[in-house]
């Protein structure tokens, strides 16, 4: 009698065991496939960037501009 309930508490702290592993890797296997969806959404958006305003345009064309002065300025050029 005692050897059976020996036997039925191995099997199922065996079972226990196997169950938790189990448990941990499928939360391993969501975490990586999560982290996967994530690189390919980053991907798509860097592939296809949006387009640039006009508002956006001219503030780089102003931020150009300013630049020149001061490359000019320390290049000694009077403008």
């Amino acid at each position: 009698m005692t050897e059976t309930v020996s036997i039925v508490t191995q099997s199922l702290a065996a079972l226990t065991g196997l169950a938790m592993v189990t448990m941990a890797a499928l939360a391993g296997w969501r975490g990586w496939l999560d982290l996967q969806r994530t690189t390919l959404t980053i991907e798509q958006h860097a592939i296809a960037p949006a387009e640039p305003t006009a508002g956006a345009r001219i503030e780089l064309a102003d931020l150009r501009e300013r630049v020149r002065k001061l490359e000019a300025i320390a290049a000694g050029i009077d403008l």
